[in-house]
């Protein structure tokens, strides 16, 4: 591939016996963040056949794959909201070419994959500068297959809200923010809004996310806004990273659609509880892989400031000869 002596790399399969080092190698590494966490990424380990593997030089991690196979696919990760290669500090450009054609010749002798499907982590969720994936499937030929289009607000210059409601004080006066773990007065809520627009429900269960919010009470956060009875009229589930705060879930009941409630939360969230995070990101409006945009939820979230970043799935069919001279 380069010029060179190629320097071997050890492939070794996750087990469980390696838990500490592989949540350690996330925490220090560029691009990890709590999802790659094998607290998190086994809550649906009966859904997923994890097949996920460490990348070794010289006796020492350069690299994660969080990643399971579907049939004949081997897919970083698809029950993850994205994947791709946790890099190290130290992992080069040239590591990574690496890495991905021993990757290819360990898959062509040792199992029957045919199909990678890579879906690397957005850049916003970098701590620092970690694209050399990008470049190696550029390298490799890979097609990309899914692109979702996600809206975000970049908080170190935002712009200004256009479109929301002004929201007149005998309305404030009826809401109050609540940080609480209640995730069943908010799931009843989101379940219901989920089912009548789109006939779908939550990809957790609440029992699931009320598991991971004990695990990760600092990352998954759960915001919402109620009336002077304690009823909920609108709230959003935050996934936070040290660069993002993600707004997993987010629902509104018919009231508070009424009086405003969901402009009224978002206001606090941009410019008060995560005004310090990097970037606020809406999350996706695309349907069927991203072929289909949905116009009225995007635009919605561009009223708050945000802009587009995408959210990618590449594949390579790893049985072909790769040539990359």
């Amino acid at each position: 591939m380069e010029a060179g002596k190629k320097e071997i790399i050890t492939i070794i399969r996750y087990t469980n016996e390696s838990k500490d080092l592989w949540d350690n190698f996330v925490a220090e590494s560029r691009n990890g963040t709590f999802l790659f966490a094998r607290d998190y990424m086994e809550y649906h380990r009966d859904r997923f056949c994890d097949y996920s593997l460490m990348f070794a030089k010289n006796g020492e991690i350069t690299a994660l794959l969080p990643a399971h196979i579907s049939g004949t696919d081997l897919c970083s990760h698809c029950g993850l909201t994205y994947g791709g290669l946790v890099l190290s500090n130290k992992t080069t450009a040239k590591d990574v070419l690496n890495i991905f054609e021993q990757l290819f010749d360990y898959l062509r002798k040792h199992t029957n994959i045919e199909t990678l499907l890579y879906r690397p982590t957005p850049h916003i969720y970098h701590k620092y500068p970690c694209e050399e994936d990008l470049y190696a499937m550029f390298r490799f030929n890979a097609n990309l297959t899914e692109r979702k289009i996600s809206s975000v607000v970049w908080q170190r210059q935002p712009q200004p809200f256009y479109g929301r409601r002004k929201l007149t004080t005998a309305c404030k006066s009826r809401m109050h923010i609540v940080e609480d773990s209640n995730f069943a007065a908010f799931w009843e809520l989101l379940e219901l809004r989920l089912r009548e627009k789109y006939a779908a429900q939550p990809v957790h269960t609440l029992s699931e996310i009320t598991q991971l919010h004990s695990y990760f009470p600092g990352n998954i956060k759960l915001i919402r806004v109620t009336d002077n009875d304690g009823n909920t009229l609108a709230g959003v589930v935050i996934y936070l990273t040290s660069t993002v705060a993600h707004a997993q879930y987010t629902a509104t009941s018919n009231e508070g659609r009424r009086i405003g409630a969901l402009d009224y939360l978002y206001e606090y969230l941009l410019h008060e509880k995560f005004a310090d995070i990097e970037y606020f990101d809406f999350g996706t409006s695309v349907e069927d892989g991203g072929k289909i945009l949905n116009t009225g939820l995007i635009s919605q979230k561009e009223g708050f400031g945000s802009r587009a970043i995408v959210y990618d799935t590449y594949t390579i069919e790893i049985k072909k000869e790769d040539k990359n001279d």
